[in-house]
């Protein structure tokens, strides 16, 4: 699934090539799964002949905003992503959204396994799921004060709470995973455990981590070497980048790899 580095590394790319631009054409696929709580039909009509003025993002919710009312909001689920286009770039299959804009590119939102959203709404910020999430972490407002405060008063795991996207916006399965081994701290440690010297930890790894991954534009070809990342996957024996054996646990309902040995 895409997350949060997959998903800013799209909105800077939309940001890029639509901002101050208009829209001159918007097709919309008749996916009534996709579009759920708008005709397609309605939201192009919305579009066509609206100037971007911004890209937002919140965790992996991403939208545009317009010099008209309303936001055009975007989740990517399983397998959606975005591409642009440049004069007869041939378009990728399982389209649902392809805006046309006055320089003659195209930004087009694919999305193969239709787990995924498209909606047209008056504030994207006021409504779930983007008003029910925790600051994102690369905004000023998650800092050191805030994680400590959000894990110290729960007893739950720690792997658990770095999932829950009401306290920690975009953080996904695998970059908790990739927090949990760079920190040395287990999956299973209950965060009203944790001492100040791991939360600062915490907080310093994952900016470090995320930082990274847009860094390279979500391409985990150039993620180092030494991540975890490159070993987490199949739910099999396998070791790390230093020989570490991983283990594969259930914690809060997801499949977590963790290495015993260095992590306590």
């Amino acid at each position: 699934m895409p997350e949060l580095a997959e998903v800013e590394t799209w909105r800077r790319l939309a940001h890029h090539t639509a901002v101050g631009h208009t829209i001159e054409k918007a097709k919309c696929w008749d996916d009534r799964i996709i579009f759920d709580q708008n005709a397609p039909v309605s939201v192009s009509k919305a579009l066509n002949g609206a100037k971007v003025t911004g890209t937002e993002r919140r965790g992996k919710h991403f939208w545009l905003t317009f010099d008209r009312p309303g936001h055009l909001y975007i989740h990517f689920g399983m397998s959606g992503s975005l591409w642009r286009l440049q004069g007869d770039e041939e378009p990728p299959s399982h389209r649902k959204l392809e805006l046309t804009l006055d320089t003659g590119e195209r930004l087009v939102y694919r999305n193969m396994r239709r787990i995924g959203r498209i909606r047209w709404l008056p504030d994207a910020t006021v409504v779930p799921p983007v008003s029910k999430l925790g600051p994102d972490p690369l905004e000023p407002e998650f800092t050191v004060s805030f994680l400590k405060e959000a894990l110290l008063r729960r007893k739950s795991p720690i792997k658990a709470v770095l999932l829950n996207q009401e306290i920690f916006a975009g953080v996904g399965n695998w970059i908790a995973d990739e927090v949990l081994y760079q920190t040395q701290i287990s999956p299973h440690r209950q965060c009203s455990e944790l001492r100040e010297a791991d939360i600062q930890k915490l907080h310093q790894v994952l900016l470090r981590i995320l930082r990274k991954a847009v860094g390279v534009q979500a391409d985990a070809s150039r993620f180092p070497k030494s991540w975890l990342f490159h070993h987490r996957w199949g739910k099999k024996a396998e070791r790390t980048a230093r020989g570490e054996l991983l283990q594969f646990d259930t914690v809060g309902g997801r499949t977590t790899a963790w290495v015993p040995d260095v992590q306590s």
